[in-house]
């Protein structure tokens, strides 16, 4: 089996690829649900699971991010601990659970059209201000899911390649320049959509909440980077259905950057560790059959699979 590091599709810039330390929770033994959290530093494979249960540490991944485990010095420093017993690797074809568990997530805000070319693909004009919505942590699910939409729908179901950004710290009022501060890492999010029931929904001006919320509706991963080791500003990103390319931008073509966005929503309400924010998705966004496989991609953080199964 081929390594999940190596198949990113987006090649990442020479500072994020040397010595990467990402994240995964792969399902092992009597941890079906929670999952063994693997940490991966170059091409070596340590299990977290295994070094912090000796020590009776906490499991938590919000709560090692607001203890600030992952910032540059600590995360070094733990990384230089010899003691990190080995893991095997984690290959691309692994049933893998979402890095951050459901009950670990505080809320989920996702920012619409903030890829101009997706708005003009549904005919429509930029908002003129931030444009957000919410979906449930327990809509959560890890890479290599089976997802099907609610029985009985018949309609469009679309797939949504977006940045999800993992915020590390409480944030209020916080301004854009120091934004960046308050993240503990970033993972890859499939922000699937109900397309025609959203459609019905948005006619009668009402909220986009069914749409958006279904079970399974939210797959996240393949792994956590930590905020220290990712430079979101200009991260290539894509989506593809069976091997065919969907989906392509950068992050740097988002109308509202991260630390913009933090900075917004923080004026609004304050923000916790676990909250996730989605920054929104490309143009190319296109229906979804029985049997398609969804492959979301976004530099340096590999590549997150669906399989779609209509009933």
């Amino acid at each position: 089996m081929t390594e999940l590091h190596r198949l990113v599709t987006p090649t990442p810039s020479e500072a994020q690829a040397s010595k990467p330390v990402r994240i995964y929770r792969r399902p092992e033994g009597d941890l079906i649900r929670e999952g063994k959290l693997i940490l991966q530093h170059g091409e070596n494979y340590l299990d977290m699971t295994e070094y912090r249960w000796q020590r009776e540490m906490s499991l938590n991944l919000t709560s090692m991010c607001s203890r600030g485990l992952f910032d540059s010095g600590p995360l070094e420093r733990w990384l230089g601990d010899e003691e990190l017993p080995h893991a095997s690797p984690i290959c691309h074809d692994d049933l893998l659970i979402s890095p951050i568990l459901p009950r670990e997530v505080g809320k989920i805000l996702a920012l619409g059209k903030n890829f101009a070319a997706h708005a003009v693909e549904f005919g429509e004009e930029p908002p003129s201000e931030p444009l957000f919505f919410n979906k449930l942590p327990e809509t959560i699910c890890g890479h290599n899911a089976i997802i099907s939409p609610p029985r009985g729908y018949e309609g469009r179901l679309d797939h949504e390649v977006e940045l999800a950004v993992i915020m590390g710290r409480h944030a209020f009022e916080v301004d854009e320049d120091e934004a960046l501060e308050f993240v503990g890492g970033y993972t890859i999010a499939n922000d699937l959509t109900l397309r025609s029931l959203q459609r019905g929904d948005r006619d009668q001006r009402q909220p986009w909440f069914r749409s958006k919320n279904f079970r399974g509706s939210c797959p996240l991963g393949p792994m956590f980077a930590p905020a220290s080791r990712i430079n979101p500003g200009s991260l290539q990103i894509t989506a593809g259905v069976n091997g065919k390319t969907r989906q392509r931008a950068n992050t740097a073509d988002m109308l509202l950057s991260v630390p913009a966005a933090i900075a917004y929503l923080s004026r609004h309400l304050p923000l916790a560790p676990g909250d996730i924010l989605l920054m929104g998705t490309p143009a190319g966004v296109g229906g979804l059959e029985d049997g398609d496989v969804v492959t979301c991609a976004i530099e340096g953080l590999g590549e997150l699979t669906t399989h779609i199964r209509r009933r």
